[in-house]
């Protein structure tokens, strides 16, 4: 619930989120049945690439960091402003986001170097980070003995508190911060409270979902997935985190618009809307959007979140949090963190899945099907861990594409940081940058890094698993009060491997296009086995 960095393809959103004293300008299990529905649509059974099985995966042996060279940190910031503007134009437009790290890797023959990261001027004071492209730089990222979080969470810069309440909520504070541990323990108790509602709400939520898609694809030939989904993760999570139906409520159907609004005026400044360059450059990356275009809009998210969440706020009182502080928190947490990851996983766990054919979809209808019928007929958490397959899958998505792509930081103290070929000094003081998609494909780490292997982490694999780090941390290691972890990282997970049951519970196989910004269902097989 709380991560670092997410992306909302819809908007074609890239960044980040996970957070004590708040500076305010303010004073179990399931019976699963299905519905046979009629569609219309067929599946073409193409030839599908195989789901091989993966060779062993082991990190490529690393010299000691003692007997690797110090080098000094290669790249440079440019001249102030210009350096700059040139790296934001080149992240943005002249090169792209993959390019952009790529080809600094190639100029300078190293995974860490310096740069500049967006916005840059003249919304970040200080666009300057040194740059940690592999899987043995990028952990420090996590450790906040030695390095901090505070205000971080977007990166070089921090939207207006006024987008929040006035409030600093807990993906900016550093768990040094007194108020750190009170909040984060409240979103403990907050996904502790509705774990019996979860497994229900989803396949309610869900079910709901692929009724739509099967009404849509009955009568235009395609299903827009992305679309579909963001009102089913609205839904569910408001339904088993607080036991209210938003459909019941004066918010109706309006939570993803509001949300995605709302997210848009935080996350300008690092985002592309596929708007002509110089409209771009000057609406969102250089001025920020004014807070007041959706002040009434977060105040029915707020009015929502606060009514539905009494006994939370009781909690919340006895922790010594404000009610008012709480109710900002939770709509953080649930709309920016779990709404926003959703957003994310859902439909890239479906354009992963969906790509890699019909053999695969075969085994993982196979092995859901089989674990629930000897399950009574529930989707039960003992079943689920009778899904090696499903698991390993789904921890595949969180490793090829994560939601999770951007990691920031800032050294407490003078750091030595190594990569798997050098070792460089870094000052107190100096920001340190992550971009995870590299680090989690390291080639010296991960065999086919590139290449997506749904049994990647089944038996022996699962010792890969303290290389995927989408949550703020190894996937291996778990959330606290101490630390930065996504206090909702066992959730996302549990959520993740839902979505994979209830489609192969209802389907056998599926297809699907995919947009630069979506996820398009082409045809559907209701299960025949």
């Amino acid at each position: 619930m709380s991560s670092t960095s997410l992306s909302f393809p819809s908007l074609q959103l890239q960044f980040q989120s996970s957070q004590t004293s708040s500076s305010s300008s303010k004073p179990s299990t399931c019976r699963f049945s299905v519905r046979p529905i009629k569609i219309t649509a067929s599946v073409s059974e193409k030839p599908s690439v195989p789901a091989a099985p993966a060779p062993p995966l082991t990190v490529s042996p690393a010299e000691p960091p003692s007997k690797q060279p110090i080098r000094k940190i290669p790249g440079n910031y440019g001249l102030p402003f210009f350096g700059p503007m040139k790296d934001r134009l080149d992240f943005f437009y002249n090169q792209g986001r993959e390019e952009y790290f790529k080809s600094r890797v190639q100029k300078y023959q190293s995974t860490v170097y310096r740069a500049n990261m967006p916005p840059g001027p003249l919304i970040s004071s200080n666009p300057n980070v040194i740059v940690l492209l592999d899987g043995k730089s990028f952990p420090i990222l996590f450790d906040v003995t030695k390095v901090e979080k505070r205000d971080l969470f977007t990166g070089t810069y921090m939207p207006s508190t006024q987008l929040t309440g006035g409030y600093r909520v807990l993906s900016y504070l550093d768990p040094s911060e007194p108020n750190h541990a009170k909040l984060k323990q409240l979103m403990f108790f907050l996904l502790k409270s509705g774990r019996d509602r979860v497994i229900p709400e989803f396949h309610s939520s869900y079910t709901e979902l692929f009724e739509t898609l099967e009404g849509e694809l009955a009568a235009k030939g395609k299903a827009n997935f992305s679309k579909a989904s963001d009102q089913a993760a609205f839904n569910f999570l408001a339904r088993s985190l607080y036991g209210t139906n938003p459909a019941d409520t004066k918010l109706g159907l309006d939570g993803p618009k509001l949300v995605s609004l709302w997210v848009l005026l935080q996350l300008g400044p690092i985002i592309t809307l596929g708007l002509p360059q110089p409209v771009e450059e000057l609406l969102l990356h250089t001025f920020r959007l004014p807070p007041a275009l959706v002040k009434k809009n977060y105040q029915r998210l707020y009015d929502f979140f606060y009514a539905s969440s009494g006994p939370v706020l009781d909690e919340a009182e006895r922790l010594g949090i404000s009610r008012e502080e709480a109710c900002h928190n939770l709509l953080f947490a649930t709309c920016f963190n779990s709404f926003g990851g959703m957003k994310f996983l859902f439909p890239n766990l479906i354009k992963w899945i969906g790509r890699a054919g019909v053999r695969l979809h075969t085994q993982l209808a196979e092995e859901i099907r089989s674990a629930v019928r000897s399950n009574g007929g529930k989707v039960t958490m003992a079943a689920m861990e009778q899904m090696p397959l499903t698991k390993s899958a789904v921890f595949e998505a969180f490793r090829i594409e994560p939601p999770v792509p951007f990691q920031y930081a800032k050294a407490k103290k003078d750091l030595i940081i190594s990569s798997h070929d050098a070792t460089f000094e870094v000052k107190e003081g100096e920001m340190l940058f992550g971009y995870q998609p590299f680090a989690t494909k390291d080639p010296k780490i991960f065999n086919r890094p590139e290449q997506f292997v749904a049994d990647r982490f089944v038996g022996d694999g699962e010792k890969m698993l303290k290389h995927v780090l989408w949550s703020n941390g190894p996937q291996t290691d778990n959330p606290t009060v101490d630390n930065k972890q996504c206090a909702g990282k066992d959730f996302v997970v549990l959520v993740s491997r839902l979505m994979l049951i209830e489609l192969f519970l209802r389907y056998d196989s599926f297809e699907i296009e995919v947009g630069s910004s979506s996820v398009t269902i082409t045809s559907l097989k209701r299960s025949s086995f």
